[in-house]
């Protein structure tokens, strides 16, 4: 079997493609400069080898270049691009690229018969090779910055555009606080603005101007009124972001020139712009881009095997945590559909057509970034108190800022607990308005300060305090203390009836071993940090022959750290509580390196999760590798510490604390409703569905009850019973050349678009 890489993407989805299809017995192709290289043939189809793809999973673009090609478009550039290919036996084509690129291949696969019998007619082929590679398999993955193809919640390369634009507005927020400057940003999206708005998010901007959703008539006036209110309530700064391709509501482009001259002429606001242009396609892919598209890339190759002449073209995509195959034309339909729409102004319709996850970014930056007059507010005489539990996360203070705004907007009284539930008991609670949150959505650690400190021992203190204050709810954000806390909270109701009112947790720690959930807010900053941290150490051996990195992360005894930073690293092994292993595994990891090493890879990496064995240390392990190692490689070791908890939080985690955290707000809502006991003029319920974790589970955010987790959940060392991570760890091993069995029961099988979910089903990663 052979594939071919077409790249306008991601390196570690064609180191993934190439490495998979060497694993699995495949001559693998790359093409350079795109369908252009395909067209030219000669040089730029190349057989790749496994180190054609080494140390490429830092390096932003592509390394294999990527070109427009308008011969392609014409039935003669495909003919000679088809002779190319049967000349190389190539019958399994993986496209990596937009909707245009995408649609070129599947034209490409419907004229193939036709072709080859054209080549066949003109000899340039025999009649023999027509019938041997008589059909073209294509499997796509959509890679773009602009995340505007329907189908998948993130195409390849987003995320690190929106790590780009957020380094600039962190950057950009700290003069603008100075000199009390206004910023206007324009950010890349001609036709879509998940940029934009997702960074508005992200940042907490004053203003956002996309194109899928046109300013109303007398806009200009309504964001001045909105600038005047931030800077009167004590705000130094305000953030306006614009897509590139912003219109109103009369097709008329609205500029960052415009607006800037807007708020200079109306407010007399010292404003300046940023055009961050190109800057947003470069730099070094982030941490979840590479595990996507090492993902994506091995799913495709699992694809393109079980392809039949039959078989339609599929792209592979991410709904959730779960990756999918959807048909390929339909999603580019669906895509085309929603500039249709936007072309005809129906934008309602287009936003819908972006998918849930759009929508639900769209509906939760109208909460939280436009506060509704007092008259319009929900008249409601429910207490609701916020507090962060256990270790600081980065992206907890997004949480908190989401709950407090959502919850104001529901018209609740919002608190704050300052220090967790050691505060809790001491009275450290205060009534927090609008105003008291802005900024903190790039702030790490916890400005509401965090202690592990259970509350089991001091519940009646608790108790007195939830009187005192009428708390009706409680929102707990933090990890496995968390978890405790509401577990006791939840039994202390039998004792206490201050505990029978609704209670919700977000789980919130760099180490992922919450159950219930597959992601927390905070290990994706923590997985960047280790990632970033990684490639520097790296390059730092650049000039040095032969040396492998022993680097140990944090997770307690979870592994989730080691294994996804490996992943997005490339590292040759992760030690993890989770994967026992001995000596002789031991032994077998220096003997692979040191066979690898006598190739043209210079360099090793191996992580170590801090708890993975109590006898193999840090130290033993660096020994071992620097003894067994002799005369072959060298050794270092780094112990990263808690640098891995520190730092702003990055796009992801801002953004999925933001919208787990207003869905958090939105369900307490809810069950204050259903919990008021109108004779009694109070709220009391003891119903277990009223103790609850927010969590993603693969495809879906999921409220469940805390008691029925216990079950999940090995208190011992404060880990999930079962970890959906550790499915992907073949993966990297496979991706580091070692022989090992990949598991593919939960490999994608296709499916179809779906237009409208339902609102429970719904989930967004980003």
């Amino acid at each position: 079997m052979t594939f071919l890489v077409e790249l306008k993407g991601m390196n570690a989805a064609v180191r993934a493609v190439i490495r998979m299809g060497i694993y699995v017995g495949a001559k693998v192709y790359f093409i350079h400069e795109g369908y252009q290289g395909m067209v030219d043939g000669g040089e730029n189809i190349k057989e790749a080898k496994w180190e054609s793809v080494s140390s490429v999973l830092q390096m932003g673009g592509t390394v294999i270049g990527s070109a427009r090609c308008s011969e392609f478009r014409t039935r003669e550039g495909r003919l000679k691009a088809a002779l190319h290919l049967v000349q190389r036996g190539i019958t399994n084509l993986c496209v990596i690229g937009g909707d245009g690129s995408l649609t070129g291949a599947n034209l490409f696969r419907e004229e193939w018969s036709g072709l080859l019998e054209e080549l066949v007619q003109q000899g340039e082929i025999e009649e023999e090779a027509a019938s041997t590679y008589s059909a073209l398999h294509i499997v796509g993955m959509v890679g773009s910055i602009d995340n505007d193809f329907c189908g998948t919640d993130m195409t390849i390369g987003t995320d690190s555009a929106l790590h780009r634009i957020i380094e600039v507005v962190d950057a950009i927020m700290t003069t603008a606080q100075s000199h009390q400057r206004t910023f206007v940003l324009e950010v890349m999206g001609r036709h879509c603005g998940y940029l934009a708005l997702v960074s508005a998010l992200a940042c907490g901007a004053d203003w956002v101007l996309i194109p899928e959703m046109p300013p109303d008539d007398g806009w200009e006036e309504k964001m001045c009124r909105k600038l005047s209110e931030t800077r009167s309530r004590g705000s130094r700064l305000n953030i306006i972001i614009v897509a590139e391709g912003a219109t109103d509501k009369h097709g008329t482009t609205i500029t960052s020139d415009y607006v800037k001259d807007l708020v200079v002429r109306c407010m007399g606001f010292d404003t300046r712009v940023t055009i961050l242009g190109h800057v947003q396609r470069g730099g070094t892919p982030s941490a979840f881009d590479r595990i996507l598209a090492s993902r994506m890339g091995v799913e495709a190759v699992l694809a393109l095997l079980g392809a039949s002449p039959s078989t339609e073209a599929c792209v592979v995509s991410l709904c959730g945590n779960q990756a999918v195959r959807l048909p390929l034309m339909e999603c580019v339909q669906m895509t085309q559909e929603v500039q249709k729409a936007m072309d005809e102004r129906k934008f309602e319709e287009a936003v819908k057509l972006r998918g849930r996850s759009f929508e639900n970014n769209l509906k939760t930056y109208k909460l939280l970034a436009h506060r509704k007059p007092e008259s319009q507010l929900p008249h409601s005489s429910f207490n609701v108190a916020v507090l962060n539990v256990g270790a600081p996360a980065a992206g907890m203070n997004a949480a908190v800022r989401s709950a407090v705004r959502v919850g104001i907007s529901e018209g609740h009284k919002m608190f704050a607990v300052y220090d967790g539930f050691e505060g809790f008991y001491n009275g450290q609670i205060k009534a927090v308005k609008w105003a008291d949150v802005g900024g903190w959505t790039g702030q790490g650690g916890s400005l509401l300060g965090t202690k592990r400190t259970l509350p089991g021992k001091h519940l009646d203190k608790i108790a007195e305090q939830m009187r005192k204050h009428n708390i009706n709810a409680l929102l707990v954000i933090g990890g496995f203390e968390a978890l405790e806390s509401l577990l006791q909270l939840h039994e202390a109701r039998l004792h206490f009836e201050e505990f029978c009112v609704p209670l919700c947790m977000l789980p919130a720690t760099i180490s992922n071993n919450v159950p219930g959930t597959d992601l927390t807010i905070g290990a994706d900053t923590a997985l960047n940090a280790i990632v970033e941290t990684c490639d520097r150490i790296k390059q730092s051996a650049s000039g040095t022959k032969r040396r492998v990195f022993i680097i140990e992360t944090m997770g307690g005894f979870c592994g989730y750290l080691a294994s996804m930073a490996g992943l997005a690293s490339g590292a040759d092994a992760a030690y993890v509580y989770e994967e026992p292993f001995d000596i002789r595994d031991l032994q077998s990891n220096v003997e692979h390196l040191t066979e690898k090493m006598k190739t043209s890879i210079q360099r090793g990496l191996v992580l170590r999760n801090e708890n993975s064995n109590k006898n193999y240390t840090t130290d033993f392990i660096y020994q071992l590798y620097t003894e067994e190692g002799k005369g072959v490689f060298d050794c270092r070791k780094n112990v990263l510490g808690h640098m891995q908890q520190g730092g702003a939080p990055s796009p992801f985690d801002r953004n999925f604390g933001t919208k787990i955290s207003a869905k958090a707000m939105q369900w307490i809502s809810r069950k204050l409703k259903e919990s008021y006991r109108q004779g009694e003029g109070r709220v009391f319920t003891s119903a277990e569905d009223t103790a609850c974790l927010l969590g993603m589970r693969r495809r879906a955010l999921v409220f469940q009850p805390v008691v029925q987790l216990k079950d999940d959940t090995d208190f011992v060392h404060r880990i999930p019973k079962e970890q959906w991570w550790l499915k992907l760890r073949p993966l990297m091993k496979i991706l580091a050349k070692y022989k090992t069995s990949y598991d593919i029961s939960d490999s994608g099988q296709l499916e179809h678009v779906v237009r409208n979910q339902s609102k429970e089903s719904e989930a967004s990663t980003i």
